[in-house]
């Protein structure tokens, strides 16, 4: 391609491919800079905002190039970059003072001796999050999900550093190594450093338990007096309602409330009938009419299975359990199975110990001196009763190793048949919080218009995949599933609350209908 430019001497230079300009009079070459035409283009059709619907093809998609612009540590506009260079660091500086205050509590030599090691594995671990280090793979520590940790640095993050990697595997990266400071070790194999904050969160929440205890410590039942279209209403409206407890008791994440007051905590935590009326507006993806119409034909079903992938312990994991109490005393479900993790991850996620933990502090515990003891008589039942559940089956607690890898949850199709196959034969299953909202939707720069079951791919479009329901409030950057108007909502809220993505005052009740009852196939 060639174009014309003015020369000093009168003449028309020619600019070639090359940059090279040739006097038209046939005078020798010179060099200089070619200039450039401008054209005006007034009357050709204005340029169009043109979204792709999918930037980036399934067959293209993999943990360092999800579907949509992943977030990395070093985008100084995203929570990723607060997290990687402070909330990280300032989470682990509590966890090596938890395990400092441990070290003094002992008296054995050989028990002092193995947790020194674990605070000098942890002060490596400092170092490297605070230099930036590379990823390495992890230490074969017996853990089921080694393989698949080393598989996934390998084949997609060999040279990559805490910022440049993309911020969900290079949080979750961080937990696992976290882990593995202990579990290399002798006698600390199990220890948790976070369990010291998730007992004591739980005791400040004194109003909003017994808020729900005294509401539900009987079994629930309706008048006798109703029509069935009256109970029929009575139940729709209970359980709306028992959906954003359930929704709301995620406000109480313990990695972002590094210092937040108790009243703060309190506010979070409100569980009054009022309160759930006015921050329903908040909802800004609200599924909650189409999800009461799946659930309420369950009854009819000979199954009745729903399950919940839990995210925190404490407050969040009671208020799961009112929420599950009402389906099995409704007969919406007759089965419920809860998924926590095998080790402490991400501060407040729900382990066994913490499960247990709850369940025998409701029974037995004196955690709250102030309560009346009516109070704790309604606490004590209701512990009880989901004891109960626990031992008849009911309830069943599960813990699969794929809960603690870096990979989303686009990759437990693949990554983990198994449970794939397992979920698949849920009714239902709720997802809760945002880390488990980040890992469906790839944690990823989608458009906020971009429907849910697009933006969780094989969770929804793969045979068999179960009917999803994601209980998120919002406390990191990716929205999806708000609808056409989503993307005008979203630059709206950017306006009007700076920061909306991350303060929690923002939810979304998400569902996915799935392809249950299909068989499920494997590559």
């Amino acid at each position: 391609m060639t174009e014309t430019a003015p020369a000093t001497n009168g003449t028309h230079n020619i600019a070639n491919s090359d940059g090279v300009i040739a006097q038209a009079n046939g005078s020798p070459a010179t060099y200089s800079a070619p200039s450039r035409v401008t054209l005006h283009l007034g009357h050709l059709p204005s340029k169009k905002d043109i979204k792709a619907p999918w930037p980036r093809t399934p067959s293209r998609v993999d943990p360092n190039n999800p579907p949509w612009p992943a977030y990395r540590g070093y985008h100084e506009y995203s929570f990723a970059h607060a997290t990687m260079g402070v909330r990280l660091p300032t989470i682990l500086g509590k966890a090596i003072d938890d395990a400092s205050r441990t070290l003094n509590e002992q008296s054995a030599e050989d028990k002092i001796v193995d947790l020194v090691e674990c605070l000098e594995r942890m002060d490596a671990l400092m170092a490297d999050l605070s230099g930036n280090a590379k990823l390495r793979p992890i230490v074969d520590d017996g853990e089921g999900d080694v393989a698949l940790w080393n598989k996934e640095i390998a084949k997609y993050f060999q040279g990559k550093d805490f910022m440049n990697a993309p911020w969900l595997f290079a949080e979750a990266y961080k937990y696992r190594r976290l882990h593995e400071c202990f579990s290399v070790s002798k006698y600390w194999k199990d220890y948790d450093v976070f369990y010291r904050q998730k007992c004591d969160t739980f005791s400040r929440s004194t109003d909003a338990v017994f808020e729900l205890s005294m509401r539900f410590a009987d079994p629930f039942k309706q008048s006798e007096n109703m029509s069935d279209k009256e109970k029929a209403e009575s139940e729709r409206l209970m359980f709306l309602e028992l959906t954003q407890v359930c929704l709301w008791g995620n406000s109480t994440d313990l990695s972002l409330l590094i210092n937040m007051t108790e009243e703060q905590i309190k506010s979070l935590q409100s569980t009054g009938g009022d309160h759930l009326a006015a921050t329903e507006k908040n909802i800004l993806g609200n599924h909650l009419n189409q999800l009461w119409e799946t659930v309420k034909v369950l009854r009819e079903k000979t199954g009745g299975r729903i399950d919940f992938v839990l995210d925190n312990a404490g407050f969040e994991l009671y208020c799961d359990f009112v929420y599950a109490d009402f389906l099995i005393q409704t007969g919406l479900a007759k089965q419920i199975r809860f998924h926590g993790k095998r080790y402490p991850w991400f501060v407040s996620d729900v382990t066994r110990k913490d499960w247990d933990w709850l369940l025998n502090t409701m029974v037995y515990g004196h955690l709250f001196p102030k309560a009346s003891e009516v109070e704790r008589e309604s606490l004590r039942r209701l512990g009880a009763r989901w004891k109960q559940y626990e031992k008849d089956g009911r309830w069943q607690y599960e813990q699969h190793p794929f809960w603690c890898t870096g990979y989303t949850f686009w990759d437990l199709h693949s990554e983990a048949p198994d449970l794939f196959l397992h979920l698949s034969r849920s009714d239902l299953v709720y997802f809760k919080g945002d880390l488990n909202h980040r890992k469906l939707t790839y944690d990823c720069a989608a458009p906020a218009s971009i429907p849910f079951d697009v933006a969780i791919g094989p969770m929804a479009n793969a045979a068999g995949a179960p009917k999803i329901c994601s209980l998120r409030t919002i406390k990191s950057d990716v929205v999806v599933g708000l609808g056409d108007d989503g993307d005008a909502i979203a630059e709206r809220l950017n306006k009007e609350e700076p920061g909306w993505k991350i303060s929690g005052k923002f939810a979304v009740v998400l569902l996915s209908e799935g392809r249950p009852g299909e068989k499920v196939r494997f590559a």
